[in-house]
């Protein structure tokens, strides 16, 4: 396992780092215990749920 805590994963200067990698289903298990999702959401250890942070299309860049 990893040095940092729950709590403050960054708290030593070091931010936390995948453990587990599921591409396929798209998530991964950072060290603190968090799940990273693709859509950019998060379930925290504590259960605390992180709404995906998406991008209005307007603001999406488009291929020439």
């Amino acid at each position: 396992m990893c040095s940092h805590r729950s709590s403050c994963p960054a708290a030593d200067g070091r931010p936390a780092h995948v453990v587990a990698a599921h591409p396929e289903q798209g998530w991964f298990l950072l060290c603190d215990g968090t799940i990273v999702f693709d859509d950019t959401g998060e379930l925290l250890p504590d259960g605390r749920v992180v709404a995906p942070h998406r991008v209005p299309a307007e603001h999406l860049a488009m291929a020439a």
